[in-house]
């Protein structure tokens, strides 16, 4: 109904009036009859007379509190552009309470418009600058526009096949498998079929219906006596064994003020027993809103008793099983609890509290909002639920099927059937993927048969091989995924006859990832069969000497990364000069510079056995001294005889294991965190010593006046 979200159908004090002393008064005085009838809570016939009231005052004071008036009529039936309207109308007649500018920004921003609102709340911040709704309405704008800019990954559909044109609000579980919804609705049909005269609609019933296998939800049936009456029921919840139903009747005496009680019904057969009175209800008080714990022994519900922090409050009672009774009502507390509206609570299987509020930061009207347990009876860290679990307008009654992130919740957002929908909601499982190529890194061409091992921070590991195209996936593991959220892992991939590259491995990390997400990574290996050259960064050294420059380390760095990435390979590090000088000369050279290379890498830690240098001199140039000597110019000859001066390695053997590692486990977190060490190395800051080599004299070259630095 209009009114279960400002104040709840449940809440609503029903003054009844006879309808004929109400029309005979009418016609002598409006503004009085109005007034009765605002006093009474009949709003939808005081809309009328106010009307019909402004039409006869001449005082523009009297006139501007009429419009107010009305307003404040079409807030508390909750038709709030109407009440936006009026609103406005009462600041532009200047009505003197400061309140009109604050319930117009809070129309305004239930109706969405932010900006806006944001301006109308500022204003009654300069006109009441100790009331904190001013500063807080002007935040919850902003915050309120921020969150439907970036919505959370739930998904939230409008359940058309059970909703009506009228209101349809508060479900709940009908049986333990979650098969069947009990929820209220003030549809055409109901027992109570008389109107409301707070909202001009029918009482309303509670109803039920049933899911099939193919998803298809029955058509609602409402509940028969004696759960049902002439009045308004609503907001039930069923106990976990599906023995009793605990729900909100207000009923309506003549001439009186009715308050909504709370009461329960035991099944009997396929029917129920009378319901009765829980025992703290009071008539002077109104309770609504049951939510029974999983163990039957606590029950939530809203109440506006006193001892509470304002308006209506999040209460719990708990089942005493010696007495056979429910314990006085405990207040949930000001974390819980604001001066304003604190309404259907619902307790989850896991403890955590939900409720709805229009006293915390929220987007517009009520919103939903969760808590976690921090002790005995006492629950905090209040969070909103955000975009689009909730909207500018009121979402309230929210339910959770067990422990799964999908559940059913109540709004009057835009887009519905009629103004309270019930909404299904559900939150997405996060679909991660990590896929690539893997290539040989000279040809690019696609290995197949390579082997792709992911690793993971949560201790999974799993490899893939890839297809003729060179592709591998990582993707659906049966019911489950390989890639899944708020971990971080590690991907190499290797092949036979090649070794890894510093392109063939990576990190990756979906923590912190909010959306699905293809990843990609494409690797490169190093074709490498045995006694193939393969060349790496130049090696510097001083003219003449096999003393390394400082930018031959990082040179060499490449290649010790090259010996840690694989580190079952044994190889001959190889050193060649150019064709100046003498053999003999070049031979001791190249000897000591190939000796310096694997001294700066024994340095680091790379154990000596896998390696073994050798001074080629000139016996192996890739540019012969026939072709040099065609060049024509001397650029040319330099160039060849720099791709003649160059350090290589070549893989000897494959199966090289460490005798120090014989006694170690490794798990893949270990795995993970090795990794990082390495991969995060800054090279440029390394200053390993190397073993000095023997400086040599410069050779005489038969062929030059001057000798070039080999």
């Amino acid at each position: 109904m209009k009114i279960t979200k400002q104040l709840s159908v449940f809440f609503i004090a029903v003054f009844v009036f006879s309808m004929s002393s109400v029309s005979v008064k009418a016609q002598k005085n409006f503004t009085k009859d109005a007034d009765m009838a605002f006093q009474g809570q009949q709003y939808f016939n005081a809309i009328e007379l106010y009307k019909k009231a402004y039409a006869k005052v001449k005082k523009k004071d009297e006139k501007a509190r009429i419009i107010f008036q009305t307003a404040e009529c079409y807030k508390d039936i909750n038709d709030t552009k109407q009440a936006e309207s009026w609103y406005q109308k009462a600041v532009k007649a200047k009505y003197p309470d400061p309140k009109a500018t604050l319930y117009l920004a809070d129309m305004k921003k239930i109706n969405g418009k932010y900006d806006e609102a944001l301006i109308e709340y500022n204003n009654y911040k300069q006109m009441v600058p100790s009331d904190p709704r001013g500063e807080d309405g002007a935040k919850s704008c902003e915050l309120a526009q921020k969150w439907k800019d970036n919505p959370t990954r739930y998904d939230v559909e409008n359940m058309s096949m059970i909703n009506s044109r009228d209101e349809d609000f508060a479900p709940a579980y009908g049986d333990r498998k979650h098969k069947s919804l009990i929820f209220s609705s003030t549809r055409p049909g109901a027992i109570g079929d008389k109107t409301d005269l707070n909202t001009g609609q029918t009482y309303s019933d509670l109803y039920t219906t049933t899911v099939d296998k193919n998803g298809k939800w029955s058509t609602p049936v409402s509940l028969a006596a004696p759960i049902n009456s002439e009045y308004n029921e609503g907001a039930a919840e069923m106990d976990n064994k599906d023995k009793m139903i605990y729900f909100t009747r207000c009923g309506v005496v003549k001439n009186s003020q009715a308050k909504c009680q709370l009461y329960v019904a035991t099944k009997k057969g396929s029917g129920w027993g009378d319901p009765e009175l829980l025992p703290f209800c009071v008539d002077s008080f109104a309770f609504g809103h049951p939510s029974i714990s999983e163990d039957g022994m606590t029950l939530f519900f809203s109440s506006d008793m006193p001892g509470g922090q304002g308006g209506k409050d999040i209460w719990f009672s708990k089942y005493d099983k010696k007495a056979k009774k429910w314990g006085n009502p405990i207040n949930a507390g000001p974390e819980i609890n604001t001066p304003q509206d604190e309404m259907y609570p619902y307790i989850r299987d896991d403890n955590t509290l939900y409720f709805s509020s229009n006293g915390h930061l929220g987007m517009g009207g009520l919103d939903i909002y969760s808590a976690q347990k921090i002790g005995d009876d006492k629950w905090g860290k209040v969070t909103n639920m955000l975009y689009p679990i909730n909207s500018s307008g009121d979402d309230f009654a929210i339910i959770f099927d067990g422990k799964n992130e999908r559940g059913y919740l109540s709004s009057n957002r835009d887009g519905g059937k009629g103004s309270d929908d019930i909404y299904s909601f559900v939150l997405p499982p996060l679909i991660f993927t990590i896929q690539g190529v893997v290539a040989d890194k000279e040809s690019k061409q696609p290995i197949p048969n390579a082997t792709v091992k992911l690793l993971g921070s949560d201790g999974s590991s799993v490899e893939a091989t890839t297809d003729k195209a060179g592709m591998y996936k990582f993707a659906e593991n049966g019911k489950d995924r390989y890639v899944n959220p708020n971990t971080s892992y590690v991907i190499s991939a290797s092949a036979t006859d090649f070794i890894k590259t510093a392109n063939s491995s990576a990190k990756e990390t979906t923590v912190g990832v909010n959306e699905a997400k293809i990843f990609i990574h494409n690797f490169e290996l190093q074709s490498a069969p045995k006694g193939k050259e393969i060349s790496f960064p130049q090696v510097l050294y001083d003219v003449n000497k096999a003393t390394l420059r400082p930018e031959s380390k990082d040179s060499l760095n490449a290649l010790y990364q090259t010996l840690v990435d694989n580190p079952t390979i044994t190889i001959e590090l190889d050193a060649n000069t150019d064709q100046r000088g003498s053999r003999a000369l070049n031979i001791k050279l190249s000897q000591a510079r190939a000796q310096s290379c694997v001294s700066y890498l024994i340095s680091k830690g790379i154990d000596s056995v896998r390696m073994t240098p050798k001074g080629w001199a000139f016996d192996r140039p890739l540019v012969s001294m026939k072709e040099i000597n065609k060049m024509k110019t001397k650029e040319e000859k330099e160039a060849a005889f720099q791709k003649n001066r160059r350090t290589s390695f070549r893989v000897l053997s494959t199966d090289y294991h460490n005798p120090k590692d014989t006694n170690k486990t490794t798990t893949p977190t270990q795995i993970i965190k090795v990794k990082g060490e390495t991969e995060d190395y800054d090279h440029s800051d390394e200053n390993g010593g190397s073993t000095p080599a023997p400086t040599t004299p410069s050779p005489t070259n038969n062929n030059n006046a001057t000798t070039p630095k080999k």
